[in-house]
């Protein structure tokens, strides 16, 4: 049997197994091919999937031709945010070294292995210490990483703020598919014109919506992340610890958790009471944040608005 027929062979097999093969494109019509051009590969030789497993992925990937939300770089900069398109800013050089540890421990590169080191959870001891601009931020600079791709989750229910930060409209999320389990993740994921970044937001405000966010629901959606998205990395804006537990019981899901001090606002002992309440988490990274201290170093010397 020579290699033509074995494709062609191949082919049939994939067709009955119940893979949807593209049609062949048309060489010169539109494609820029040309006489004498290398020969287009048959298509359709790729690993076969089993059905389930392909319906697991479709329910969480966003539809290539849905239009992206645009997220304006100028109102980005405006408000002190990492912006794509001027890299070079000292927010985003601040944001390359605290990133750093973060990656190391997604890519297996940390002295020991971090399980679900992609769950990154964002939250601080109170209100108001700048840990959604702190999420936002880190969230834009990982999606600048050459080899990445984030999903940014509003997971502060109580006080959802990262479409509001971002200029952009209400939309359903994580709050709807946790009432409605005939929703998908990938029916309120919302693509952005930047890439690598896609935006999970809160959803429409429910009277217990704290309780959703620690409900078994939303474990089994975190583990379901986890993974569905192996290859991505979730940042989780999420409530403060102290003035209620569910960032408490979502953490516990979490590789890494990230929390944010304002500086010289905080006291020590409320830092301590909340790092407390992480001490089963495998990797806390605290962030001190809104320092004007020239000699605190680049890891801590950016400013941060508030929430």
């Amino acid at each position: 049997m020579n290699i033509i027929e074995q494709a062609a062979r191949r082919l049939e097999e994939l067709r009955r197994s119940g893979v949807e093969i593209p049609a062949p494109t048309s060489a010169g019509k539109g494609t820029g091919a040309q006489s004498g051009a290398a020969p287009v590969r048959p298509h359709g030789i790729v690993p076969v999937r089993d059905a389930a497993a392909s319906r697991l992925a479709a329910s969480t990937a966003t539809d290539p031709a849905t239009p992206a939300i645009e997220i304006d770089p100028r109102h980005l900069a405006s408000l002190g945010y990492i912006t794509p398109d001027n890299p070079r800013t000292q927010i985003a050089n601040e944001f390359r070294v605290i990133k750093r540890p973060i990656l190391s421990n997604v890519q297996n590169r940390s002295a020991a292995p971090v399980e679900r080191a992609n769950l990154i959870m964002v939250t601080s001891s109170l209100p108001g210490e700048g840990k959604t601009f702190v999420a936002i931020n880190l969230a834009i600079s990982i999606a600048m990483e050459l080899d990445t791709t984030v999903l940014l989750v509003d997971a502060d229910v109580s006080r959802p703020s990262v479409l509001q930060r971002l200029n952009l409209p209400p939309s359903p999320g994580l709050l709807d598919i946790l009432i409605d389990s005939s929703r998908s993740v990938g029916d309120v994921l919302l693509r952005t014109n930047l890439e690598k970044l896609s935006i999970l937001p809160a959803g429409a405000p429910r009277g217990h919506a704290t309780e959703l966010l620690a409900s078994v629901q939303m474990a089994r959606l975190v583990d379901e992340l986890a993974s569905r998205y192996s290859d991505r990395i979730i940042v989780f804006d999420a409530p403060p610890l102290l003035p209620s537990t569910e960032s408490r019981v979502l953490a516990t899901h979490m590789g890494q958790v990230v929390v944010v001090v304002e500086s010289e606002r905080t006291p020590h002992h409320t830092v301590v009471n909340a790092l407390t309440t992480l001490e089963a988490c495998p990797v806390v990274l605290p962030l001190l944040n809104k320092t004007s201290r020239p000699d605190v170093g680049s890891y801590y010397g950016h400013y941060g608005p508030e929430a």
